[in-house]
C-alpha cells in the first residue's frame, strides 16, 4: 500500500527524537553538538539561525560523513517546519549516527534561541 506524504511525515515524525528550541540551545552549550539547518541554501541565507551550518536536505547523507564521523556527537537538525529535519534524522540514524534531534517548532522559535553564537 502507497502511503501519501502526510503518512510518510507522521510516522517519521514518531521515530525521532524531538526537542524544542530551548532545549537545543540548552544541550548545545553544554555537550558541543552540531546545530545542522537542512533548508535550501537561498532558505538558510535569507534568514539564518546563528551557529547553524547549511547542509541541504538533499545532500545531507553525502555531506554528513565530511563534516562529522564521531557516530556519537550530539546533532540537531533544523528546517523551517521541522519536516525536512524529521527525513534528515531518519536518515542519519540509518547511517549510523546515535544521538540525533530533531528541533520541532516553528523557525523563528529556532533564530530567538540562536541570535548569538555560542
Amino acid at each position: 500500500m502507497l502511503k501519501t506524504l502526510p503518512q510518510l511525515l507522521q510516522q517519521t515524525m514518531e521515530n525521532v527524537q524531538k526537542v524544542t528550541a530551548q532545549e537545543a540551545s540548552q544541550q548545545l552549550n553544554q555537550n558541543k553538538g552540531l546545530l545542522i539547518d537542512v533548508r535550501e541554501t537561498a532558505e538558510h541565507f535569507a534568514s539564518p539561525a546563528i551557529g547553524a551550518i547549511n547542509i541541504p536536505r538533499g545532500v545531507l547523507e553525502m555531506k554528513m560523513l565530511e563534516i562529522e564521523k564521531d557516530p556519537l556527537r550530539p546533532i540537531y537538525l533544523h528546517c523551517a517546519s521541522s519536516l525536512r529535519a524529521a527525513l534528515g534524522a531518519e536518515q542519519l540514524a540509518r547511517m549510523g549516527y546515535t544521538n540525533v534531534k530533531v528541533i520541532s517548532c516553528k523557525l523563528d522559535q529556532i533564530q530567538k534561541m540562536h541570535q548569538s553564537a555560542p
